[in-house]
C-alpha cells in the first residue's frame, strides 16, 4: 500500500500481488508464466468521497461509527502514550453509521490521510453517491462546537482494483508513480475485493498500475455479488438492514469494545446474548434475468411456500439476498410478475470465517 499526502510518502504491507506490462508484455515480477491478457481491472466506482478533518476529526467519528476510529488512527484501541511507539495502524477502514435503532444508515470506508499523531487528523470518507449530501447532513447534525471541517472531495476519483491473477509485489513500480498516488490500499473488506485507489481527477489510473486496462462498472457489480459484498443503498437498505445480518462482523467492520456510539445497544445484544439467523448472501438465478425484473425486497420461498427472506439486488444471473441460514441449503425460488417464477441457488462465500456460530 501506498500512500502520499504532500511529500510524505509511507509504503505498508499486504496488498493483493499484481501482474506488471513493461517492453512485450505482461510479466510477474515473481517469475511463472504470464497470463494472455492484461491481469488487473480498474473499475471507476459511483462512490462519493468527504473529507473530515480538524483537531477533534478522530473522536468525532468514533461516537458515530461501529468500528473503533481510534485503530485507524494509532493502531490500537487509545492513543499511543507520550513519546511511545504505537503499532502500524492501517490505512483503510470499513464501518457503518447506524441509526438510534441500531440499523444501518451508511456503508462506509475511512481512509487516513495523515501519517502520525503529530499531525492533525486527515480522514476521506467514502459513500453511496446518492448519499452524499444526507451523510454530510447526518455528520454536520453531531458535530455541534466540535473543532472538525467536512466538505465533499469533487476534485478525487475513486477507483477499484481487482487483480484477476495473483503475483509479484509491485511496491517498486508504484513507488515511480506515487506523486500520481493519494490513496492506493487494499479493500478493508476482504482480500477477495483487490484494493482501493483514490487519485485526483485529472490522472489516468493505467499509468498508477501498469498493465491494467479500464474495466466495465459491470463487471465490477458481478464480482461483488459473487462473493457477497454489499455495497450501497439498494445492497444495505439505510433504516431497514441490520449491521450483523449484513456480516458487518465477517468484513472487520464493528469493534464490540470501542464503548459507545448511535445504535450501539442492540447491536451489541445481539452480539453478545443472541443468534444471527439470517445473513446477506450471494445468490444465483437459474436464468439471467433483465434488470429490473426483480423487484427490491421480493419475498423469497421454499417449495413449500415458506418465506426464505428476500432479494436486495443483482444483476443478469448474480444477486445479493437476505436469507435464513436454516433455509439456504432448500430449493428456493421467487414469484415474478405474470405468474411466473424464477429458481435461485444460494452459497456461502470462501472468505467467511471457517468456523462461525452466529
Amino acid at each position: 500500500m501506498l500512500v502520499r499526502t504532500g511529500a510524505a510518502l509511507l509504503a505498508l504491507p499486504r496488498r493483493p500481488r499484481l501482474w506488471i506490462g513493461g517492453g512485450g508484455g505482461m510479466r510477474r515480477l515473481s517469475g511463472g508464466p504470464p497470463p494472455p491478457t492484461a491481469a488487473v481491472r480498474c473499475f471507476p466506482l459511483s462512490r462519493a468521497l468527504l473529507r473530515v478533518q480538524g483537531p477533534e476529526a478522530d473522536t468525532f467519528l468514533q461516537g458515530l461509527l461501529t468500528n473503533d476510529v481510534a485503530r485507524l488512527m494509532w493502531g490500537g484501541a487509545d492513543r499511543p502514550p507520550e513519546g511511545g511507539a504505537p503499532s502500524a495502524p492501517p490505512r483503510a477502514q470499513y464501518t457503518h453509521a447506524l441509526n438510534v435503532q441500531g440499523r444501518c444508515l451508511y456503508d462506509l470506508i475511512l481512509y487516513r490521510l495523515h501519517e502520525s499523531q503529530e499531525e492533525e487528523p486527515n480522514i476521506l470518507l467514502e459513500c453511496d453517491y446518492s448519499m452524499l449530501d444526507s451523510v454530510q447532513k447526518h455528520l454536520k447534525l453531531y458535530k455541534i462546537r466540535r473543532k472538525v471541517n467536512i466538505a465533499p472531495c469533487l476534485d478525487l476519483s475513486l477507483w477499484a482494483v481487482i487483480p484477476e491473477e495473483q503475483s509479484g509485489d509491485v511496491s517498486s513500480i508504484l513507488d515511480k508513480r506515487a506523486d500520481k498516488t493519494l490513496v492506493l490500499t487494499p479493500d478493508p473488506r476482504a482480500e477477495v475485493m483487490g484494493w482501493r485507489l483514490i487519485t485526483n481527477k485529472e490522472e489516468n489510473p493505467l499509468e498508477i498500475v501498469p498493465g491494467s486496462h479500464i474495466g466495465n462498472i459491470s463487471d465490477y457489480h458481478r464480482h461483488r455479488y459473487k462473493q457477497g459484498i454489499a455495497e450501497g443503498v439498494k445492497d444495505i437498505p439505510p433504516g431497514v438492514a441490520l449491521p450483523l445480518e449484513s456480516n458487518l462482523a465477517y468484513m472487520d467492520g464493528i469493534s464490540f469494545t470501542k464503548g459507545c456510539y448511535i445504535g450501539q445497544e442492540l447491536t451489541a445484544r445481539t452480539h453478545h446474548t443472541g443468534v444471527i439467523r439470517k445473513r446477506l448472501l450471494p445468490v444465483q438465478l437459474s436464468a439471467p434475468l433483465p434488470l429490473g425484473s426483480i423487484p427490491e425486497g421480493a419475498a423469497i420461498l421454499t417449495e413449500s411456500g415458506k418465506s426464505a427472506g428476500k432479494y436486495r439486488a443483482g444483476g443478469d444471473e448474480l444477486g445479493i439476498a437476505l436469507l435464513r441460514l436454516a433455509n439456504i441449503n432448500e430449493p428456493l425460488h421467487i414469484n415474478l410478475p405474470g405468474d411466473t417464477s424464477v429458481n435461485l441457488t444460494a452459497s456461502i462465500p470462501n472468505w467467511w470465517p471457517k468456523t462461525t456460530n452466529k
